[in-house]
């Protein structure tokens, strides 16, 4: 892809994206230029990744095509209030913040701006992304292809109407936090059963790494490949039997609900 790609920010999500677009070989490094808070942080990425780092947004936005905005939802304003005057009509908008329209971003440049909002969750430290994305009437749909080869360098995405992007937050933003409490408590068991802690976590999370890739890989519905598992009479209907007396499905419906509430109401 021959585009300058900016990023306003490099926290951990920006890092990861970064990491994740150079990895794929998608853009070269000469074409990525960061901003940052601090000069530590400039020596940082710059030795990490091999790309240009300044502590000027402006630099940023005036070298680049494609400007992903990686800051916290409350500096949005604010930076886009910097920014704004150099941002024309050919440049691309990439918003990565929970709690932030397009209707928003569209109020503060105050102008025809492309706008896409993701919404990408942290497994993208390991190119394993899964994000959401929605554009404005301002983006064509080559340019959100491109967008969309971008955040697929990194991992898995989705085109998705914003409306369902709560919803999106419970289901993937979140859902790494479940699946890290599912993995310590399998783990939990097993160090209980006298498995040593560090082969108990390896285990455990090969185990739901591999059981996701049967579902995306054979696209097989998951309570087929649960029945799969589920010899007559065996040991794994006698778990998955305990599991529903004890409310898992239910616990995990709820907490995605309420998930979702919280978003909405941000």
């Amino acid at each position: 892809m021959n585009k300058k790609i900016g990023f306003v920010g490099c926290g951990n999500m920006g890092s990861a994206m970064v990491g994740g677009i150079l990895n794929s070989g998608l853009v070269a490094c000469e074409n990525i230029i960061v901003s940052c808070k601090r000069e530590s942080s400039i020596k940082n990425l710059e030795e990490k990744f091999n790309i240009k780092a300044t502590l000027n947004n402006i630099e940023v936005c005036k070298n680049s095509e494609i400007i992903f905005l990686a800051v916290k939802p409350y500096m949005y304003k604010e930076i886009i209030e910097e920014i704004r005057n150099y941002i024309d009509d050919k440049k691309i908008i990439v918003t990565i913040a929970a709690g932030v329209t397009l209707t928003d971003v569209e109020e503060w440049f105050n102008k025809d701006v492309k706008i896409v909002k993701t919404m990408p969750n942290t497994p993208a430290l390991v190119g394993e992304a899964m994000t959401a994305i929605c554009a404005n009437k301002n983006v064509t749909k080559d340019e959100l292809n491109i967008i969309t080869s971008i955040f697929n360098s990194f991992g898995k995405s989705e085109i998705l109407e914003e409306k369902y992007f709560h919803a999106f937050t419970a289901l993937c933003g979140s859902s790494p936090a479940y699946v890290y409490m599912f993995i310590e408590a399998m783990a939990d068991a097993a160090v209980k059963q006298g498995l040593p802690r560090d082969k108990a976590y390896k285990m455990a999370s090969q185990a739901v790494l591999g059981s996701a890739k049967m579902v995306l890989e054979t696209k097989e519905n998951p309570g087929k490949l649960k029945d799969n598992v589920c010899s007559p009479g065996g040991t794994t209907i006698e778990a998955v039997i305990e599991l529903e007396r004890q409310g898992f499905r239910n616990a995990v419906i709820s907490a995605i609900e309420k998930c979702e509430e919280k978003s909405r109401n941000m």
